[in-house]
């Protein structure tokens, strides 16, 4: 699969590095056809932009074998500044100003609006569909409301992180999320050994292995010890308030824009179908009929819970392409 890398340097309006990669659909990227699709990636909550390589791979293998159903121009996935690499590009702004004691659902999302209308691109002009799991599917929602407006076709988003009921119904998640990242192993000699020990542990070894490899190459940094640690610390993950998984206001504000662009756009939601992480209740309250929602669809996916792109990146690929083909359409409510 090609791709691209780009940096987007800091500004006078913003202060931070803002990282991406551009895969290329060569069919439809050549020709500039007006209605292949740009797809927009986001991440979740300690993982990278290239997380998403193995799903868009199997989405492009799907698109080049159905003879171009899809209509795919190309793919950006857009990396959250303290996560991946772009730590490294960042590492002394995010100790300064309003980085260094918050990082929310909200920053991710005004990254995302200031690498839209940085120029790297003429996004105005692209059939642009918004893509996020997660962190990744709040800040899409997010992105709705931040001006200038940016003008998505549709919205796919995976297990967000979104409370219509309240943030305390996801109180205690947070707790659990915040106890495991403070437990978590944060160093290891070498890349090989933090490999070999994250396929044994309960946590990643039910990862897809191009995805712990893809973790392993892009969200471990090498430290000035020698050793090798995660690139999105435990401070940017659960010591500041409000930041990641301490962002109360991440899980309740989205609603609001979800509510609203429901019924402007067609917004896809995709779930996993174990309940490990966000509560039945949530989503329940999330697709309930009752609330006013609109969703041109909604899928669930088998054998995973919430960390469907790391466990099932290939079946994920599949559900998009189905979206983007018409195969999913209007859904009876799903049995959660």
């Amino acid at each position: 699969m090609l791709s691209q890398f780009i940096t987007i340097p800091p500004t006078s309006s913003y202060p931070l590095h803002i990282t991406a990669k551009r895969y290329p659909f060569p069919r439809f990227d050549v020709n500039a056809n007006p209605r292949a699709r740009t797809l927009l990636v986001l991440h979740s909550t300690s993982f990278h932009k290239e997380t998403w390589e193995p799903s868009l791979s199997r989405l492009f293998d799907l698109a080049t074998r159905e003879r171009g159903e899809a209509l795919i121009r190309e793919a950006w996935a857009v990396e959250c500044p303290n996560h991946g690499q772009s730590v490294e590009l960042n590492e002394e702004a995010l100790k300064k100003g309003e980085y260094a004691d918050s990082f929310s659902c909200e920053h991710y999302a005004v990254a995302i609006h200031h690498f839209l209308t940085s120029g790297v691109a003429d996004f105005s002009n692209r059939n642009l569909i918004g893509i996020g799991h997660s962190l990744g599917a709040n800040a899409i929602l997010l992105l709705q409301h931040l001006l200038p407006r940016i003008t998505f076709s549709s919205l796919i988003i995976i297990e967000p992180m979104v409370s219509p009921a309240g943030g305390d119904k996801l109180a205690p998640l947070r707790k659990k999320l915040i106890t495991s990242a403070r437990r978590r192993r944060a160093a290891w000699p070498s890349r090989a050994e933090a490999l070999m020990v994250l396929k044994e542990r309960e946590g990643t070894k039910k990862w897809d292995g191009a995805v712990l490899e893809l973790f392993v190459k892009h969200a471990i940094r090498d430290k000035e010890d020698g050793q090798v640690g995660l690139a999105c610390t435990r401070e940017q993950e659960v010591v500041f308030v409000p930041t990641m998984y301490s962002d109360v206001a991440g899980a309740t504000e989205p609603v609001h824009d979800l509510d609203r662009v429901c019924h402007l756009i067609p917004v896809h939601l995709i779930l996993g179908k174990i309940k490990d992480f966000i509560p039945a209740k949530v989503h329940e309250a999330l697709t309930s009929p009752t609330s006013g929602r609109v969703y041109a669809s909604i899928s669930v996916i088998e054998g995973t819970g919430h960390l469907i792109p790391q466990e099932k990146p290939k079946e994920l690929g599949t559900a998009i392409y189905d979206i983007l083909t018409g195969k999913k359409g209007v859904p009876p409510k799903p049995r959660l």
